[in-house]
């Protein structure tokens, strides 16, 4: 269930492929690009988002030119810019500043739509818990409901702890089996960053409410693919967590998810989880 890959030089290759073995609806390539450098591909049964964590780069999909996308220094600096690609597209990214830290998630779809830019302005988010419960947390949705119309079952966000340490995904949540309006079946990834970089945390997954582990360590670049079961997260004290979320649907583009019955009272007790909730619908 699920699976933790440690960070690696990647050299600009997948580190979720098409068709991977654990979520095969999900890809996921991270980039970094020097100046003047290019990457290209294309992904026939996938859409794909092109989100610029730091850096400048111009994008070109299908030969629509989206220039001098991304302003950032890092991802706790502002908002991101990306580039929406729709499925089987010919994309080139083309990096413009001295180095680009890019990261490009994919999600299995059967519609070809029309490629669109988001803008930092255009960023939609959330914040929610609280220092008190050990659950402030900010959500910078790129995919989500305020595009809706124009993607298809790709889900893309920025999640940070607010403040150093504590808990995410929580209470404990999973989005596994179709249940009509309670439940839909999504595939998840992440990819951790710390700050200070040295940070660490922990990533839950359990496939049931009585269920024990595994629980993995997880470090700067850590990347954690999810298929079923609840999957909470926490980061140690004294470092602020970042997390990139893919989150994929099999059938809906309506992510429902369903809480642990053992901590489902807590979504009544910690502030804004029900934003939270309705911003992924």
């Amino acid at each position: 269930m699920g699976k933790h890959i440690p960070a690696y030089q990647n050299n600009n290759q997948p580190v979720i492929n098409v068709n991977d073995d654990t979520v095969p609806l999900i890809y996921f390539n991270p980039l970094v690009l020097k100046q003047g450098e290019n990457h290209s591909y294309q992904l026939n049964d996938y859409e794909s988002v092109i989100v610029m964590a730091a850096g400048t780069c111009t994008i070109v999909v299908d030969g629509e030119t989206f220039e001098h996308m991304g302003e950032r220094t890092s991802v706790w600096d502002g908002n991101a810019a990306a580039v929406y690609a729709p499925v089987g597209a010919q994309v080139e990214v083309r990096c413009e500043s001295e180095e680009a830290d890019v990261l490009v998630a994919g999600g299995r779809y059967e519609e070809k739509l029309a490629p669109f830019a988001i803008t930092p302005e255009e960023s939609d988010q959330v914040q929610y818990g609280s220092d008190d419960t050990k659950t402030h947390r900010k959500i910078k949705h790129i995919l989500g409901q305020k595009n809706a119309d124009k993607r298809g079952r790709l889900l893309v966000s920025e999640l940070f702890t607010v403040g150093a340490g504590g808990w995410s995904g929580f209470p404990a949540h999973k989005h596994d089996t179709e249940r009509g309006s309670e439940e839909t079946r999504y595939e998840e990834v992440y990819q951790f960053r710390f700050n200070p970089g040295q940070g660490f945390g922990a990533q839950f997954l359990y496939q049931h409410e009585d269920d024990i582990g595994p629980v993995y360590h997880v470090k700067n670049g850590s990347v954690i693919a999810i298929d079923k079961g609840y999957h909470p997260c926490v980061a140690a004290p004294g470092y602020e967590m970042y997390y990139f979320t893919i989150i994929v649907g099999e059938h809906s583009k309506s992510l429902r998810q369903h809480f642990d019955p053992h901590h489902e009272y807590q979504v009544h007790t910690i502030p804004g989880i029900k934003d939270m909730v309705a911003k992924f619908k």
